[in-house]
């Protein structure tokens, strides 16, 4: 493809499947669309679905290490469409931006890398090694039957992943100019503390578990997990529910739910917080349950192959210097990372994501798909 080409076609795709109302976890063909144009130029598309989630893996070639473009095509819902300015599912260009859900959360990055694919391959059919999607339609919601399911059937026949670049929207003020090399680990609790319900004006009958539990809730808040290390900030615990009582103001309650979560850095592990947190409630002398949920473990690429590739990518493509973080949120590059893939996350600026009037920088979606067509030079030929 010319310069112009992929400028028309990556845009025309992002246009197209953000016109698909793939709300979490629908696909509303957005797969079979992508499918069709990886199929064309000789990939082997399957479907994994699971439950009532769509997966794609895709691959191109046979030997060799093995280079995935990994995303999601399912997206958050857009709220009360009166609330946007124009039709959420309907691609609006405005001032140099396009409008749309899923715009930035990550339509733009999967259009950006079918159209750099195909342009690749077009220069290199017979290029090193193999390039590989793993496409799902379950990112923002549960993420049980996308990339994880994916990642276990690949696992079971025996499949590796060398490099994996997934298209969330990393970069903040301009294209490129921060990537995720990892991401840390989160892990969920919920801790009923159990008291006897009463009358408030008789509190020798009763145990009020807000009392109880107040002073170790501070304690849990305050551990000092771990420092950090020169890519993670430190481990840290927050509290985001605490429910207690009946509403009326004359009964003690009878039990304390509160719910924390803990994101903590590759200086700390799952088990580690579990059996710090346990061993404070056990020598409190609460009655409590805990529960525990592990959202994904910490996962990290150092500089190597792969941020190499990206790095100098961006830099041809755009002149910035790009940043490496850890920060935000989690990603499916936790399972991914089972694999003992090296990955990084690449995509457009994430400013206005899960928000109304959801946009990409137009000029941003060819762009991105130059980078994505680089990395894959550096790495397969």
């Amino acid at each position: 493809m010319t310069t112009t080409e992929t400028e028309h076609a990556a845009i025309a795709l992002t246009k197209e499947l953000i016109r698909r109302q793939s709300i979490t976890p629908e696909d509303d063909g957005c797969q079979p669309l992508m499918a069709e144009r990886l199929s064309s130029i000789g990939f082997t598309c399957e479907s994994l679905p699971a439950e009532n989630v769509l997966n794609l893996w895709a691959t191109h070639g046979s030997q060799g290490p093995t280079l995935v473009f990994a995303g999601h095509t399912d997206v958050v819902p857009p709220g009360p469409r009166e609330h946007w300015d124009s039709d959420p599912f309907v691609p609006s260009e405005r001032d140099g931006l396009l409008y749309g859900r899923g715009a930035a959360d990550m339509k733009a990055s999967l259009a950006a890398m079918i159209v750099a694919t195909e342009s690749f391959i077009a220069k290199h059919p017979n290029h090193n090694g193999r390039i590989a999607y793993l496409i799902t339609a379950d990112e923002e919601g549960p993420a049980i039957h996308g990339t994880r399911h994916v990642v276990d059937t690949l696992l079971a026949r025996g499949e590796t992943i060398d490099w994996c670049v997934v298209g969330e929207p990393s970069s903040t003020q301009s294209l490129g100019d921060v990537i995720k090399n990892g991401r840390r680990g989160s892990i969920n609790a919920t801790l009923t503390v159990k008291g006897r319900q009463g009358h408030v004006a008789y509190p020798h009958l009763a145990n009020n578990p807000m009392h109880a539990a107040f002073t170790v809730l501070e304690d849990l808040r305050a551990i000092a997990w771990d420092n950090g290390n020169t890519f993670f900030d430190p481990t840290h615990l927050q509290f985001s529910n605490i429910q207690s009582g009946t509403g009326a103001t004359n009964v003690i309650p009878g039990e304390l739910v509160a719910i924390f979560n803990v994101r903590f850095s590759t200086e700390t592990t799952a088990i580690t917080i579990q059996e710090t947190c346990e061993a404070i409630l056990n020598a409190s002398g609460l009655d409590y349950e805990i529960n525990w949920q592990l959202s994904g473990n910490p996962f990290l690429t150092e500089p190597g192959d792969l941020v190499d590739a990206v790095r100098d990518s961006i830099f041809n493509v755009t002149g910035t210097h790009t940043q490496l973080s850890t920060g935000g949120g989690t990603s499916d590059g936790r399972f991914i990372a089972e694999t003992g893939s090296q990955i990084i996350e690449l995509g457009p600026i994430n400013a206005s994501i899960h928000q109304r009037n959801e946009h990409v920088l137009i000029a941003d979606i060819p762009r991105l798909a130059q980078i994505y067509e680089e990395v894959m030079e550096r790495l397969l030929t």
